[in-house]
């Protein structure tokens, strides 16, 4: 992936705090790491951060400068 800002430019906003940031795909973005459309993009801005899964996900991780990118697909 070349350019986190160029990606998130495509997605809505959803949520924020000091953990991570949170944005949907509303249109159907692929995934930079299996090439298919993803739900939800999960940005970590600290390199250890625990987070909590309330449904099943296929989820796809790469990093990008430093920070773990995890791409979520739902079933």
């Amino acid at each position: 992936m070349d350019d986190l800002d160029q990606l998130v430019s495509s997605l809505t906003p959803r949520e924020e705090n000091d953990e991570i940031k949170l944005y949907q795909n509303t249109v159907s973005v692929a995934c930079p790491v299996c090439e298919t459309p993803f739900d939800d993009l999960v940005v970590c801005k600290n390199e250890a951060t625990s987070l909590e899964q309330i449904e099943p996900l296929d989820i796809c991780v790469t990093v990008y400068e430093g920070s773990p990118l995890l791409f979520t697909h739902k079933h």
